[in-house]
């Protein structure tokens, strides 16, 4: 038995061996994705079953009344969201300032994932062992840095419709301006029904809901708003990324309307209000991952905003003679051996990205507040969590027209 067990050790750690050093300089950046989608499930699942045992837990519970279960539940969360956020925070720091692939730091960025997946665990499971103030701290802090993560999650989106659209545009082929214009329309069909079936759901009749209507008015204003702009003829701009910040800022629009409390009677859908705030959940978690996925496979792009600045490039070349040609190729081999490799994007930045990202997880698993009054099934419910949503919606619009015209008004630097 003991072989047995001894042998089955000695696989399980080889196989973890193995699966970390397979982790390439390009795949580094899925595992840490990976990573972070562990810390999702982690959170999610603790957030459903530790409750009771975190009522027996004494520095947890020092209060004369038990808390109620919701309270532990947002706690729970909160303590994973703080171990993963340190976790990211001090690779970040750690980071700061590597420029080359000689920098001994490039390979902590890209090895090690033993240590990095046993430090991770010990970081998650000390947080369940410090005091309640530090994880109240936190959370207040992670408010703001939520917002700070929804404006990344902005920029994300804009590079993508723009680079999606720019793309397409230098095919330059009859089908693919074809298939701009279809995507389009698409797009803008979809915001506007789907604007309209929000009139439905949130403007029930009868009752005054001239917030909701107000909210959902702007919505179609703005949409308006991006397809005149984009079109106008002194603005450098394209109907494909105008239809698709359409799409999204309805999608915000429904976010924030959804939700609205389930006693508010302006919300159509509070007889569901279960079923929408985990539809909610698992959308906004959708959200967030495919953001820090796309930012950590954009990041290997030297174009992004997640890249260092490239080095200015040398003058013009002086042609070599014939003699001189087998001299040189072994000097630029002598010097591709010597000379350091640029980093191709900004590790510090990258990590940010996971670490803002842990407390917009943690924000969205505990509707933005700790002092929850429903159901433990409802998540992310709640004026806070509608406003932010809201702002949010306004902020991506604005952000949008500003890279429309703000070519107008600095002609001389370039907006994505």
């Amino acid at each position: 038995m003991s072989c047995l067990l001894s042998c089955c050790a000695s696989c399980t750690c080889g196989l973890c061996s193995s699966v970390a050093s397979g982790i390439s300089r390009r795949s580094a950046r899925l595992a840490y994705c990976g990573l972070f989608g562990a810390s999702l499930i982690v959170s999610w699942i603790l957030r459903e079953v530790a409750a009771p045992l975190m009522e027996k837990i004494p520095w947890i519970n020092t209060y004369a009344h038990t808390p109620s279960k919701e309270w532990f539940q947002t706690n729970a969360v909160l303590r994973v969201s703080l171990g993963n956020f340190l976790f990211f925070v001090v690779f970040a720091l750690v980071m700061i300032g590597v420029k080359d692939q000689n920098d001994k730091r490039d390979s902590w960025h890209h090895g090690g994932w033993i240590l990095k997946i046993v430090v991770w665990v010990l970081l998650i499971i000390l947080m369940f062992f410090v005091p309640n103030a530090i994880i109240t701290i936190y959370e207040t802090l992670s408010k703001f840095g939520s917002g700070l993560f929804l404006l990344v999650q902005v920029i994300i989106l804009l590079d993508f419709t723009h680079s999606w659209n720019d793309a397409w545009v230098e095919k330059d082929e009859q089908k693919w301006y074809i298939a701009l214009l279809a995507v389009s329309i698409g797009c803008y069909l979809a915001a506007f029904t789907f604007s309209g079936i929000l009139f439905i759901w949130f403007n029930p009749s009868g009752h005054d809901c001239s917030l909701n209507v107000f909210f959902l008015v702007m919505t179609i204003i703005l949409a308006f708003s991006f397809a005149v702009i984009a079109l106008h003829p002194k603005v450098n701009g394209s109907l494909l990324p105008a239809s698709v910040i359409s799409v999204y800022c309805a999608y915000l629009c429904y976010t924030g309307l959804s939700s609205e409390p389930r006693d508010y009677i302006c919300n159509g859908l509070h007889k569901n209000s279960k079923a929408v705030s985990t539809g909610t959940l698992i959308l906004g978690m959708l959200t967030t991952v495919l953001s820090v996925l796309y930012s950590a496979v954009r990041a290997g792009s030297s174009t992004t905003f997640l890249s260092p600045p490239s080095s200015p490039k040398s003058g013009g070349k002086q042609p070599l003679l014939e003699s001189d040609e087998l001299e040189a190729g072994k000097e630029k081999k002598e010097k591709k051996e010597t000379e350091a490799q640029p980093v191709s994007y900004n590790y510090t930045f990258f990590h940010l990205i996971f670490a803002l990202a842990s407390m917009y997880s943690a924000m969205l698993l505990t509707g933005w507040t700790s002092s929850t009054s429903g159901s433990s099934d409802l998540i992310d419910v709640g004026w806070t969590s509608v406003w932010v949503r809201i702002c949010t919606e306004w902020v991506t619009a604005a952000l949008y027209v500003w890279t429309l015209v703000a070519s107008l008004i600095f002609p001389d630097r370039e907006f994505f």
